[in-house]
């Protein structure tokens, strides 16, 4: 995420092309994978046992045993590593050797995972690829979304907050720093935001009955984590939406553990401070390619 920032902060990038594959993990291809696999492995041995691997069956919830043809089996330790590499020759490879060279400007593919972002300079390189992408991820049996791929233009030069893209459970746009500068923001994604609510809220409502002594400590746990990731330089005020919301559930069904209530905000205040709860922070620094003196990117 920080890559991507500076890239489109730094870089000469009008245009984003926004992707998302669907089913990733579902769909891959084994025969595909084992060929890609083969490219760097030359030991049969161990190519054999990842065939069998990926063949083995998957109990289900009720009990029958499924075999699948393609994918990854879900939870498989190895199955992040599998997908990085399936991606890398399926995407990063072609994006490298066949798309940046035909591109008339600057050109960067940002991946995660399955999920990636691509940035262009020129609007008919970033046209272009667009549509050959739905044709390249087919060829490995690999299906685009089409109501979450898009282009949008992401340029300092439209006006402050019109234009805007997720990544990574993240809100990226373009704002004006303390100097009135164009800047790239980062916030929580809006969707993120509601599922973490909504989470959270399904949570209090489970562990209401819990000792409070327990139940704080859990909840710190969880706070802990949704600041860690979503802790990053400029997002405090989401943090802060999402703990004053998150609080408010809290005091909510704190109160329904009895038929009278049993706080005001006054008094679940008081609560808090006794079990030290954890406050929103900013976890991150400034990204390592970011040079304070001159305000450009370096190379690490």
């Amino acid at each position: 995420m920080d890559k991507l920032t500076v890239k489109l902060q730094f870089g000469k990038y009008h245009y984003v092309v926004e992707a998302d594959i669907k089913g990733f993990f579902d769909n891959l291809d084994h025969e595909w994978l084992l060929k890609m696999l083969a490219e760097r492995i030359d030991d049969k041995a161990l190519l054999w046992l990842i065939k069998k691997w990926l063949k083995a069956g998957v109990l289900d919830t009720d009990g029958e045993v499924l075999h699948p043809v393609t994918g990854t089996p879900q939870g498989g330790i190895v199955s992040p590593v599998l997908a990085n590499v399936y991606l890398h020759y399926a995407l990063d490879l072609w994006f490298q050797r066949v798309v940046v060279p035909h591109c008339g400007g600057e050109a960067c593919l940002i991946r995660y995972a399955d999920d990636f972002v691509c940035a262009f300079e020129k609007q008919e390189d970033a046209q272009r690829f667009y549509e050959a992408l739905g044709k390249r991820l087919g060829k490995f049996g690999l299906e685009l979304s089409e109501e979450k791929t898009r282009v949008i233009s992401f340029s300092p030069t439209i006006r402050p907050g019109k234009t805007r893209f997720d990544f990574l459970g993240f809100e990226f746009r373009w704002g004006k720093d303390r100097a009135g500068k164009p800047n790239v923001k980062r916030r929580t994604a809006r969707k993120n935001l509601r599922s973490s609510l909504k989470r959270f809220n399904e949570w209090c409502k489970k562990n209401r009955h819990v000792r409070l002594p327990e139940l704080f400590k859990q909840l710190n746990t969880k706070l802990r984590g949704y600041f860690n990731y979503y802790g990053v330089i400029g997002n405090f005020s989401s943090l802060m939406v999402f703990f004053y919301r998150a609080l408010k559930l809290l005091m909510k069904y704190l109160n329904r553990r009895s038929q009278r209530g049993s706080y005001n905000w006054a008094g679940f205040q008081q609560l808090i401070e006794q079990f030290g709860i954890v406050k929103p922070h900013i976890n991150t620094r400034r990204p390592r390619h970011y040079n304070r003196t001159n305000a450009a990117p370096v190379l690490a």
